[in-house]
């Protein structure tokens, strides 16, 4: 059942422009409605709830007092804006993912997001694919992203690069949520992480990627167990088919991770130090009883 979110500002043209915004953003489960005044507001909730009030600080406190919302967003252009007890001050000139972040987590707070989004149902197990190899400069991370680009062509993917140093400001931009975000809200109890997840990645064409760690510690001692809690809830909980995981030797239990994907892919080299270092590491996944993720490992040509 769709939710009502409306927006009620003066600005007209600003409420139109998030209003198209947001009837965008598919996975939504609310109807979006606009208005310019309190009594059009007012109409609305003699007919049905509104779930989400979206409304301009520049109406008054003690009129906006009687607007019996599930959750009332006040548009702040400065830091003066008077609220009431039951609202939650937003700025307003901010870009429409920030805005719709600061909502949907909100919202989380109070274990309301499942009200918000279609549930996410799959049709078929997630394929995991991990990438992984230990001869360096491999074009690892290069190779993951372009097969989640022709991937996310037909299915939806998202790209986790799970390395020490992933290199950001190389292939990723500088500013943007990272995946130690996505560890955080995971390990937070009553927070639907497949929720969070939308307004914590980045898209490159189709692919939708989380942005590497940008302190090496932030990942280096993630349990296993941890890593596995989020992965099974994005499963679960997101709308995603493929995983990719770029994965790094320096993260703990490392080969662990590897057996809980479908497949592994090794990207590498032709050339004699490439293949012994290959091959140690068959004879170390062996060694450790590791020989179902040997078996699973399929090599690539790296990169050029």
């Amino acid at each position: 059942m769709s939710r009502s979110f409306v927006i009620c500002d003066r600005e007209e043209g600003y409420a139109a422009a998030f209003a198209v915004f947001l009837m965008k953003k598919k996975e939504l489960a609310f109807q979006v409605q606009v208005c310019d005044g309190l009594s059009q507001v007012q109409a609305i909730l003699r007919e049905h709830p509104i779930d989400v009030l979206l409304i301009g600080g520049d109406y008054p406190a003690d009129e906006r007092k009687g607007l019996l919302a599930g959750n009332v967003f006040v548009l702040a252009e400065s830091g003066k804006t008077e609220t009431n007890s039951d609202e939650t001050i937003v700025y307003k000139y901010q870009s429409g993912e920030t805005l719709l972040t600061e909502i949907i987590r909100k919202c989380s707070e109070e274990n309301k997001t499942g009200d918000l989004y279609f549930p996410a149902v799959k049709t078929k197990n997630v394929r995991i694919i991990g990438i992984f190899s230990p001869v360096h400069r491999s074009g690892k991370t290069g190779y993951g992203l372009k097969l989640g680009q022709e991937l996310a062509g037909s299915e939806n993917v998202l790209y986790l690069n799970m390395e020490i140093y992933g290199g950001i400001g190389g292939h990723f931009p500088e500013e943007g949520h990272t995946l130690a975000d996505a560890l955080y809200y995971s390990r937070q109890e009553n927070r639907n992480l497949g929720v969070i997840l939308t307004t914590l990645v980045e898209h490159m064409g189709g692919l939708d990627y989380l942005l590497p760690v940008r302190v090496s510690e932030d990942i280096r001692m993630v349990a296993l167990e941890e890593w596995v809690s989020l992965i099974r809830q994005i499963e679960e909980q997101s709308i995603y088919d493929v995983l990719i995981l770029d994965l790094d030797e320096g993260l703990r239990d490392v080969y662990g991770l590897l057996r809980i994907c479908t497949e592994i892919l090794v990207p590498t080299m032709k050339d004699e130090l490439a293949e012994a270092k290959l091959l140690q590491m068959e004879e170390e996944l062996h060694l450790l009883g590791f020989d179902d993720v040997k078996k699973k490992m399929v090599k690539r040509e790296a990169v050029s």
